[in-house]
């Protein structure tokens, strides 16, 4: 029984000593559940929206005339970088009714804005690619392939209750179980 006892404290010993070691050696990085700087996500996204459109310029294998149409696309089409200042915002709840719906308005007119320069963009751009690229395009532009990531679509409702398979709505009001 007391061998049992010494190799059971040696085992744990051995343990003790391997983690120990596994700590020392490993790199001080960031700790757990740490959240990357907002530098280090725009650094990233930037990196991201870079190599898809390397790949999807690969991908059209553009011919010379063609060249300068993506150029003059890809100038309309690149993210603004973002300064890091953010204008003082009122939390909702501070904003009175016809604020928070005015705030709302200024928000639909700059996203309609950044479409109408996005669709001009596009358009210019696609009528110089051959049928061929446009396919391409088509499939693998602007997301394509993967599925439009507007509210509402391929699933996602929020929290507006989901739906059947069937296609009835089963939140407010719609039958939940038929049984």
């Amino acid at each position: 029984m007391n061998i049992l006892r010494k190799s059971i404290l040696i085992g744990f010993t051995v343990l003790g000593m391997a983690a120990a070691h596994a700590q020392e050696t490993q790199p001080a990085g960031k700790p757990h559940g740490a959240r990357p700087t907002k530098e280090q996500m725009q650094a990233k996204m930037a990196d991201m929206y870079a190599k898809r459109q390397a790949r999807l310029h690969d991908l059209l294998k553009l011919t010379a005339q063609q060249e300068s149409a993506w150029a003059t696309y890809q100038a309309a089409i690149k993210p603004a970088a973002l300064d890091g200042q953010r204008p003082e915002r009122k939390p909702m709840n501070k904003l009175t009714a016809p604020e928070r719906l005015n705030l709302a308005l200024e928000m639909t007119k700059k996203r309609e804005a950044f479409l109408e320069t996005r669709v001009k963009a596009v358009s210019a751009f696609y009528a110089q690619l051959n049928p061929a690229q446009q396919t391409l395009f088509d499939e693998h532009g602007l997301g394509g392939g993967r599925g439009f990531r507007g509210r509402g679509h391929h699933g996602h409702h929020g929290m507006h209750g989901g739906w059947a398979h069937n296609g009835q709505h089963e939140g407010w009001g719609g039958p939940a179980h038929q049984g």
